[in-house]
């Protein structure tokens, strides 16, 4: 057992990881704690990861941050899923949409419903009967509350935003809050001889930063947990391929759609983001399979707009720290592991990791069982997101095409096999509670990409054929009518929160 002094909290690194650590600890730490925050800027940012998930507006909320603020203050818009072009066979799409699927009827899951009805021919694709998903395609989006006892679901939504200017946006909020902002390039760590503890860090111009926590948000080259401290880390390219992306912005097209792209191309997937003062987009790829020249053609090709920068390429290799918390140093964001951006899950990992920080910093003593159990945590975390990411390039029917045969063909991790197997024979999802995609996203991506059960549950035979065909009809009527009374993305956006020009870049 160690004791761990917590009053002098170090966060190095800044973009989105580093302030939105710096801000929750500003937020909620207790008196006589101090947040530093060093950074330079000298060093760049990734500042690519513009599209997120629900969760972020709990974390925003939490802090007390104004929701029309944010949104103005970093280009954003609305989100209510992702669209997938050509995962499934080519010449397919579909949307993970964030929200109920269907609506539930009787003590089994709205989709075994829905399977009968397919079986019989009278049920239309899944996304009919799903809230958002209309909405998405009618282009629409409103802040929804429901009266108590309402039979229409709920509308949460996550965002699209300037990851960059999102950063710059925490920044000041947390040096409100006394977060101190320390500028300069780390040039070498100083260690504790007693205990192997990082006790500073030396800065280029001379000062020394000391601490008795450190949090590492240094991006991928990890400082202080691998440089440092050598945690370890463990590889999955062998599942996950791609380990390239090279990311442009265009100008902003019309629609402006509440919706996140991912488009399926030969050697991985092109992102098209839409912001208020610009469209992002990436090509995310294997090295292996594609060049980086030939990358950044493909990317130009399928611009919607004409570019706003130079293309920039981002290497990376997927994986995991082996431990995030080390000694007196934990690693928020890039530094402890990276998963592609493909189900918009970077921030997300980053908000969950200061939330189990926050949990622990109120305790006087940290000892080597709370470190391992924030290690487990981590890990375990990772690895459900990584299996649900694998889903998605292992369940496809791309034949012909190199890269996508490879997937399909690969063994993946058991769990994520039980969970495919478990569908196929009985269209049962075993996500556990605390898994970050439950049952509604796993069977829109299986369903979405043709991993069809081979039954359904007998209950559903229990209803009658009539009004199984009445219940599925007057579904899809009641979310056409909700979404009609919506208004225009574009225009609510416009109206809510229209981008402040004086802090977007020319």
């Amino acid at each position: 057992m160690t004791e761990v002094g917590q009053r002098r909290i170090v966060v190095v690194g800044g973009g989105t990881a580093g302030w939105m650590t710096a801000a929750a600890l500003g937020r909620f730490c207790l008196p006589g704690m101090s947040v530093t925050l060093v950074e330079s800027d000298e060093i760049g940012i990734v500042g690519v990861g513009e599209a997120t998930i629900p969760s972020i507006a709990l974390f925003n909320q939490s802090l007390g941050i104004d929701e029309a603020a944010f949104v103005a203050a970093t280009g954003g818009t609305f989100k209510l899923g992702i669209a997938f072009d050509g995962w499934g066979k080519p010449d397919e799409a579909y949307v993970h949409a964030f929200g109920l699927v269907g609506s539930a009827l009787g003590v089994v899951p709205f989709h075994h419903y829905w399977l009968r009805g397919r079986k019989l021919g009278i049920a239309k694709q899944l996304g009919h009967y799903i809230l958002h998903t209309i909405a998405v395609a009618g282009n629409r989006f409103a802040h929804v509350q429901r009266p108590p006892g309402s039979v229409l679901p709920p509308l949460p939504y996550a965002y699209h935003f300037d990851a960059s200017l999102y950063a710059r946006f925490l920044r000041g909020f947390a040096e409100n809050l006394g977060v101190v902002r320390q500028e300069g390039k780390i040039v070498a760590v100083e260690r504790d001889q007693q205990n192997g503890d990082v006790a500073a860090v030396l800065l280029a111009n001379g000062t020394r930063v000391t601490g008795d926590l450190f949090i590492d948000c240094s991006g991928f080259r990890g400082l202080l947990i691998e440089q440092e401290l050598e945690a370890g880390f463990e590889d999955w390219t062998q599942w996950l391929q791609c380990d390239r992306a090279v990311a442009v912005p265009c100008e902003r097209v019309e629609p402006l759609i509440p919706l996140t792209r991912s488009i399926a191309r030969e050697a991985g997937w092109q992102w098209r983001i839409p912001l208020q003062h610009r469209t992002g987009n990436g090509y995310v790829f294997s090295s292996r399979r594609i060049s980086e020249d030939e990358a950044t053609a493909t990317l130009l090709a399928n611009l919607d707009g004409e570019a706003k920068a130079d293309p920039r390429t981002i290497r990376f290799t997927t994986g995991r720290r082996r431990k995030t918390w080390v000694r007196n140093v934990v690693a928020i964001g890039l530094s402890s592991g990276f998963i592609e951006p493909l189900e918009s899950t970077s921030i997300h990992l980053i908000q969950t990791a200061i939330n189990r920080l926050l949990e622990l910093l109120p305790a006087g003593e940290i000892t080597d069982a709370t470190r391992d159990d924030f290690n487990e945590r981590s890990a375990l975390e990772m690895e459900r997101v990584r299996d649900f990411i694998i889903l998605h390039y292992h369940a496809n029917q791309r034949e012909g095409e190199p890269f996508w045969d490879e997937l399909r063909a690969m063994e993946v991790p058991e769990a994520l096999q039980h969970k495919m197997d478990l569908f196929q024979s009985t269209a049962r999802v075993s996500a556990s509670f605390d898994e970050l995609f439950d049952a509604r996203a796993w069977i829109q991506v299986l369903i979405g990409q043709n991993i069809m059960p081979k039954t359904y549950h007998p209950i559903a035979d229990l209803l009658p054929e009539s009004r199984l065909r009445e219940f599925l009809d007057r579904l899809e009527r009641a979310h056409i009518e909700d979404v009609s009374r919506m208004p225009d993305h574009g225009e609510f956006v416009s109206k809510f929160a229209p981008v402040k020009r004086d802090l977007v870049p020319a």
